[in-house]
């Protein structure tokens, strides 16, 4: 079988960014929790709170260090495997991811050593101060990226140079707030809260169920509900606003996620499980809730969202148009050095380059995309739709997980309000259970966002397959096993010395403030 180095190149990204991606959110979550733990340590000067501050410390240290370790790697990968990518954005992109380095990661990088060795050196609100400011660079480097990342979904505040054959900024206030980024921004470190409090949560539950350190379990498991519900319901606040968005910037991804073969009559109905046959064009065994996603989508009861047909028709219309802007670019390529652009040449490129991306398409079936026939235009229309199947399904995992954690966090606030956990061991055990779920929802999450993306890199202007490096196939088959052999040791290791540090516990600093909470002890099975 021959190899493909753009699904290669993809396949390489994808799998360094999936296992990235296993340490941001804890990094984020528990980075806000340790800082609401010593606050109320400084506020109450309780001797409890100290230690559960430390000790979800160490297991935000191990989180922090790895992640680091696998973050690194990625912005690399766009010089090595991205070339033209980086050649063509690298104006607009490298900004965001620039600032990330200098004013967030430094941020949290100098303060976590003051997090770490800092306690017996620092007065309470200077370390105070310094846990709040790994907090605070943590979610700012998540807000970096992820406004190179919208950017990526929404290329606003840019436009093509054909004297330069880039893209380059024009308005960078708007690639700041753009409100694509902004969104996936809010969505994204809440789910990364969401993550942190079902740890916590389900690490306290195992130990109760243990009868071991009860005073922090309860007191932990008090903050990771409160915290992980209002995370929860925040998460599908924020979710609903992207799918709103999606309904404005990316039309052709939300009707692949609702395997939405045709425009529907407004409202649209919200497809709840279904079999979507990508290659006969239907859902079999649909199950519909009318209304619904027209509300979602639209925000009204009266406003369409397009089918993939309809897409697909449209998607010609531009290929053609950008067919155009590509003839103009050529015409004016080809004009001697220092020659100034004809008027009528330059109109016609400006009223038709920003659709040039999907002349870029045809790239795949002819050299010249001039020269490409009609059956060659609807073959790079179809193009544009995304995998249906696996889009449709990992949104609704997604969104289900979302959901069961709502529940939860729920459950366990109340019962922890109540002082009755204790009682519910199998509630414990559901707790302990769902600590890989948030895992799963996340990486979901990025599936959706990333692959509902494709065919482009650059939404609308430049195609996935024409962004990779020159590279041989074999070297980057070579590196995809090298990057996997890597990272399944680093994570293999992070969790060895995760679990180390959860079965070892607490330094025992302190004992329990109270015989009162150590005589709800729940006996070990």
């Amino acid at each position: 079988m021959e190899l493909d180095i753009v699904d290669l190149s993809r396949l390489q990204f994808a799998l360094t960014a999936l296992y990235h991606f296993l340490f941001v959110p804890l990094t984020l979550g528990l980075s806000i929790m340790l800082a609401i733990m010593e606050t109320v340590y400084v506020m109450t000067d309780r001797p409890i709170w100290r230690q559960m501050t430390k000790f979800w410390g160490v297991l935000f240290g191990i989180n922090f260090v790895v992640g680091v370790a696998t973050g690194i790697v990625m912005e690399f990968q766009f010089g090595m495997n991205w070339s033209y990518y980086s050649h063509y954005v690298g104006d607009i992109f490298g900004a965001p991811l620039a600032i990330e380095g200098l004013m967030a990661f430094f941020l949290e990088a100098t303060f976590v050593g003051l997090f770490f060795f800092g306690w017996d050196k620092m007065s309470k609100r200077g370390h105070l101060t310094a846990t709040w400011a790994v907090a605070i660079g943590s979610n700012l480097s998540a807000l970096w990226i992820l406004i190179a990342n919208g950017w990526m979904q929404n290329p606003v505040g840019s436009a093509f140079n054909f004297d330069t054959m880039r893209m380059e900024v024009t308005d960078f206030s708007a690639v700041l707030f753009n409100p694509v980024a902004q969104a996936k921004f809010v969505h994204t470190v809440s789910a990364g809260y969401v993550t942190a409090a079902v740890f916590v949560l389900g690490v306290s539950a195992w130990y109760l169920l243990k009868g071991r350190h009860i005073a922090l379990a309860k007191r932990s498991m008090a903050v990771a509900a409160s915290f992980g519900l209002a995370s929860a319901l925040s998460v599908v606040v924020l979710g609903d606003e992207s799918g709103y968005l999606s309904t404005e910037h990316q039309k052709m991804k939300l009707a692949a996620i609702e395997a939405m073969w045709h425009t529907e009559p407004a409202p649209a109905a919200f497809t709840v499980v279904g079999i979507p046959d990508q290659e006969d064009r239907e859902t079999h065994y649909a199950v519909h809730i009318p209304w619904v996603m027209g509300l979602i989508g639209t925000r009204s009861i009266n406003t369409e969202i397009p089918g993939i047909e309809e897409l697909v028709e449209l998607a010609k219309v531009r290929i053609r148009q950008g067919i155009t802007a590509f003839d103009a670019l050529q015409q004016i390529r080809s004009l001697p050095p220092g020659e100034t652009v004809p008027g009528n040449l330059r109109k016609t490129f400006e009223d038709n380059g920003h659709e040039l991306g999907y002349a870029l398409l045809l790239k795949r079936y002819v050299e010249d995309p001039r020269n490409a026939s009609e059956d060659e235009i609807t073959k790079a229309a179809w193009d544009t739709v995304p995998g249906v199947m696996p889009l449709f399904w990992t949104f609704r995992i997604m969104v289900g997980l979302g959901f069961f954690f709502i529940l939860l966090m729920g459950v366990f606030f109340v019962l922890s309000a109540q002082h009755t956990l204790e009682k519910r061991r199998w509630l414990l055990w559901v707790a302990v259970f769902s600590i890989p779920l948030p895992w799963i929802a996340a990486e979901s999450g990025w599936f959706v966002a990333e692959f509902g993306r494709q065919p482009w890199i650059i939404e609308g202007v430049l195609p996935t397959a024409a962004a990779v490096s020159d590279l041989g196939a074999g070297t980057v088959l070579m590196t995809i096993i090298g990057f996997v052999l890597i990272y399944t040791t680093l994570f293999i290791i992070e969790m060895g010395l995760m679990v180390a540090a959860i079965r070892k516990g607490p330094d025992p600093e302190e004992e329990p403030e109270s015989p009162a909470i150590s005589s709800h002890v729940v006996p070990a099975e």
